[in-house]
């Protein structure tokens, strides 16, 4: 059997004291930056205010992500998706679909980019 020392509360888990919460060290009391990721290369810019835009640019990326894993070149005008949207504001879906694709291969490094 396990010995109960100071800290141990039955069902509640080691308790460690303030800012430990229950789970023990590292996950109490995180401070800012966890949570909702912020501002990583594979983020939408914040000038991308709209859902159509935020979510093209994530098409993006998929589309750029699918590229690279089936060998292809990077040209943003091989992607079904970019050229046969016909939603509203094809212009906005268009303009942050091409964002994603060339943050894509910008943060793999790899060239050349015809996109």
């Amino acid at each position: 059997m396990f010995a109960q020392g100071p800290g141990y509360a039955p069902g509640q888990g080691y308790n460690q004291g303030p800012g430990y919460g229950n789970q023990g060290p590292g996950y109490g009391n995180q401070g800012p930056g966890y949570g909702r990721p912020q501002g990583g290369w594979d983020s939408p810019p914040d000038r991308f205010t709209r859902d159509i835009q935020r979510n093209a640019f994530r098409d993006g990326l998929n589309g750029a992500r699918k590229d690279l894993e089936n060998r292809r070149r990077p040209n943003v005008m091989n992607r079904d998706e970019y050229r046969n949207y016909r939603g509203p504001d094809r212009r906005l879906y268009r303009d942050a679909f091409q964002a994603g694709y060339r943050s894509f291969w910008d943060h793999q490094g790899r060239g050349p980019r015809p996109y």
